[in-house]
């Protein structure tokens, strides 16, 4: 279960809402993984993003710190960006990741919930300490890809979504993955570099500080490693974001769509895994969209959990396959294969 916490009307719902959560996995005897997300959806905090509109809650010119910026100045905060899950939707301006108050709210969240998962986990006899798969800390992690920015998108705010642009991203045309360039907000946040054309390098190193900073918390919570992991982003064969999801407090892990099919293909991956000293890792995000029959599914399946170290795979989008009779039983196989019973 995702918990964004930036997102939530108040600390009440979402200690209700986890305690909840934790509560039906003993009484089903169900193994859970618990997302915290800070990066994709942040509507509960006007207080930070809302430097544009005086009639709303929140508002303060200064928080165009906390946003993204599309050139050197905060006079270039935006306004809005676009994502596209399936369909482009209108989003919120994403968070500049190296704000000091954006990283302040982020720990603060992780100081409320970590300790309510660790305490669960901890009272558990120690036969059903599985049931915690673990915590998984940031979303595709990186700039311009989940939240990007057409040129001159500030101008769309007041018009209709459907005059926006649609061509979408080229993930392979790094670092502006086709669309305007964001993440100098970050960049000179963070003292990269204050002038001149962002890098790949650049926007890999901010994507890395932010999970390592996330990591660093819950690991000074008491998380351990073996527990927590990250949630990194790569869309180019063996681009430099891959190495973001790599740090001392956590195991890494990346989403497989392209080579859910066999991820010991994916060289992004591969390499960044040979950098790691973790005990495991996760496909955290994975979906295979190959041929829809179970020898492939299983195939799939099995080539991805081949590596001991891959701790587990959460298939998304799974309403697209809750009637796939085949993806079912395959998963069925795979699943009562590798799980002995208690």
């Amino acid at each position: 279960m995702i918990f964004s916490y930036l997102d939530a009307t108040n600390d009440e719902v979402l200690v209700t809402s986890l305690k909840r959560f934790l509560e039906l996995a003993s009484a089903t005897d169900t193994p859970v993984l618990v997302q915290l997300d800070g990066e994709s959806w942040w509507q509960a905090r006007p207080d930070l993003w809302n430097w544009f509109d005086p009639a709303q809650p929140g508002f303060n010119p200064e928080n165009r710190q906390n946003v993204e910026w599309s050139g050197w100045s905060a006079h270039e905060a935006i306004k809005l960006s676009w994502r596209n899950w399936g369909r482009q939707i209108r989003t919120l301006p994403p968070p500049n990741l190296m704000s000091e108050r954006y990283r302040k709210a982020c720990h603060e969240k992780m100081q409320l919930l970590i300790p309510i998962i660790l305490n669960w986990w901890k009272a558990l006899p120690d036969e059903r300490k599985d049931l915690l798969v673990g915590v998984k800390l940031g979303w595709e992690s990186s700039i311009g890809v989940s939240n990007y920015y057409y040129p001159q998108g500030n101008a769309l705010l007041d018009r209709p979504a459907a005059e926006d642009s649609t061509h979408g991203l080229k993930p392979d045309d790094v670092p502006s993955r086709g669309v305007a360039q964001i993440g100098y907000a970050a960049v000179k946040t963070a003292g990269l570099r204050a002038e001149g054309q962002i890098t790949e390098a650049d926007l890999t190193e901010i994507a890395r500080r932010h999970l390592e900073d996330l990591c660093a918390e819950a690991a000074r919570l008491g998380a351990p490693r073996e527990k927590l992991f990250t949630h990194g982003g790569g869309w180019k064969d063996g681009e430099m974001l891959y190495q973001a999801a790599v740090n001392r407090h956590s195991c890494p892990g990346w989403s497989f769509y392209r080579h859910a099919g066999d991820p010991p293909k994916d060289t992004g991956v591969q390499h960044a895994l040979n950098s790691s000293d973790a005990p495991y890792w996760a496909a955290c995000e994975w979906l295979f969209q190959g041929p829809p029959t179970v020898a492939a599914w299983r195939a799939a399946l099995k080539n991805t959990l081949a590596d001991p170290r891959c701790r587990f795979l959460c298939i998304y989008n799974f309403e697209g396959i809750r009637k796939n009779d085949a993806a079912l039983a395959a998963i069925r196989e795979v699943v009562g294969e590798s799980v002995p019973a208690r």
